[in-house]
């Protein structure tokens, strides 16, 4: 599964116990008539892909959804759902090369003079 949409918050990657299990969190709202702020985590090595992005970044995720089971000390079970990111790419078209000026528009040209047929003949037969 994907989710679009342009990155709303980046978290800092945050570690947890003695074997040092990390999380990262990244908030991505959609663009649709009604948006959505979807928060989807990283583990482990895959918190560093979220470090060559920023706010305000059009990005689609590549998720899978998690479920668990847990029973709390008074015996109910509850169950948690959570939505984990594997891969994230950058929607926005690569910026121009550093040093190389921009390309100008094509109204900035001036049109090619029209040829006459009699002045422009080099076919062979």
């Amino acid at each position: 599964m994907e989710v679009e949409g342009k990155v709303k918050m980046i978290g800092e990657t945050q570690t947890f116990g003695s074997n040092g299990f990390r999380k990262r969190e990244v908030v991505v709202t959609t663009d649709e008539q009604y948006p959505q702020h979807i928060m989807v985590e990283f583990v482990q090595d895959k918190t560093d892909l979220l470090n060559n992005f920023n706010v305000g970044q059009a990005v689609k995720i590549s998720i899978n959804i998690r479920g668990r089971e847990w029973t709390n000390p008074q015996g109910e079970v509850k169950y948690f759902n959570s939505i984990q990111g594997w891969r994230i790419e950058n929607l926005q078209p690569a910026q121009a090369a550093e040093g190389m000026p921009p390309v100008p528009p094509a109204e900035a040209f001036e049109p090619a003079e029209s040829l006459n047929e009699e002045d422009h003949d080099d076919l062979p037969f």
